[in-house]
């Protein structure tokens, strides 16, 4: 790991508003308003407001683009920090992101600028800064893949500090970051892209593959790789859309179950139990000793809960059963309350628990 100190001055923030609204910061638009709301634009600020949160004991909230938050109706006694820094710059095949950067904007241009390596997460609403923390993926690319660095603010440390790939111990969903919440506050993103010559990484998703017309392991051209993951997440209303209010997500809100072989053999006793002995639930090797990763749009759909499924103003998604949606008059207990129904319905069906993937803020399933 490392470190470059810095001693900076207390520098005033762009933009501090007080009692300030979250929902329209959030994909959900939910959730009750901030103590107060700071705005940075600039590393160095991004790093005073942390610094001056610390110093006096307020809760600190940190904001990218709000796609995957879940904040309570009585919102966030606490500073809310906004990262709004920019910053897109490309060396060859290096990229470095400021974590500000809207992520599917910078998809966008590498795919211009001929790099292959994350144009199957196009389409992916937030920022760049929360890429690294969820090890966010899709369509058969992770950008575990493709991050070599990543420059955050160490909290505890209180230094600005620099993780390798290694370092920042990613898995799935899941990193160094969202281990230690409170710690770490992402600054900057770099990767390793690849020039193919104009063509994309090997196709490695399925349902990308039939879609392009490909075999598994073939390369397309990379603008053709990036409309059709546009068109796939389009159709279960996975692009944010302010007319569609089955993009008033977080996307997946919960992540696929991976199962001990002990747990997969009694899931599987379960479903041959309620669906009958020929049925076969989708299951894909998850690392060492027998693990298998299942779907959860999969168990929630044969637990019952399909496509629209609800009454009130939080329903699942008529296009996608993994997405929870605010129909627009919503609150957070909505959401939560047909969340906590799909969880129990899913365990009594099957004897596993979903896991949220959002990140909740003043509350909780």
């Amino acid at each position: 790991m490392c470190r470059s100190t810095r001693h900076l001055r207390t520098l005033e923030p762009v933009h501090v508003l007080h009692d300030a609204p979250l929902a329209p910061l959030t994909t959900f638009r939910l959730g009750g308003p901030a103590a107060r709301l700071v705005t940075a634009t600039t590393d160095d600020e991004v790093i005073a407001a942390v610094r001056e949160a610390d110093a006096s004991g307020t809760p600190l909230l940190i904001i990218g683009g709000g796609s995957n938050l879940v904040i309570g109706d009585k919102g966030f006694d606490g500073t809310a920090l906004r990262v709004a820094t920019k910053g897109f710059t490309l060396d060859g095949t290096r990229l470095e992101l400021a974590a500000g950067e809207v992520w599917t904007d910078a998809v966008a241009r590498t795919v211009e600028a001929g790099l292959a390596g994350v144009e199957c997460l196009a389409g992916i609403p937030g920022s760049a800064g929360a890429t690294p923390i969820q090890n966010v993926g899709a369509y058969g690319q992770d950008v575990s893949a493709t991050v070599t660095e990543v420059v955050a603010y160490d909290r505890r440390a209180g230094e600005t500090v620099t993780l390798t790939n290694a370092q920042c111990a990613f898995s799935y969903r899941h990193s160094l970051f969202k281990e230690h919440p409170e710690r770490y506050v992402v600054l900057r993103v770099r990767f390793e892209l690849e020039d193919a010559g104009g063509f994309s990484a090997p196709i490695r998703y399925a349902e990308t593959a039939r879609a392009l017309g490909v075999e598994a392991g073939d390369r397309v051209p990379l603008e053709r790789a990036r409309e059709t993951v546009l068109k796939l997440r389009a159709g279960k209303g996975m692009v944010l859309d302010p007319e569609d209010h089955d993009t008033w997500s977080a996307g997946s809100f919960f992540t696929n179950p991976i199962l001990t072989a002990e747990q997969y053999a009694d899931f599987l006793t379960r479903v041959a139990g309620r669906l009958g002995p020929d049925v076969t639930p989708p299951a894909f090797p998850a690392g060492e000793d027998g693990a298998v990763k299942t779907s959860a749009a999969w168990l929630i759909d044969r637990a019952g809960f399909t496509k629209g499924y609800g009454s009130g103003p939080a329903r699942i998604s008529t296009k996608h059963t993994l997405a929870l949606t605010n129909r627009g008059e919503a609150t957070t207990e909505d959401l939560l309350a047909l969340a906590r129904e799909v969880v129990a319905g899913v365990r009594d069906a099957f004897g596993i628990t979903l896991v949220n993937e959002p990140v909740m803020v003043g509350t909780g399933l």
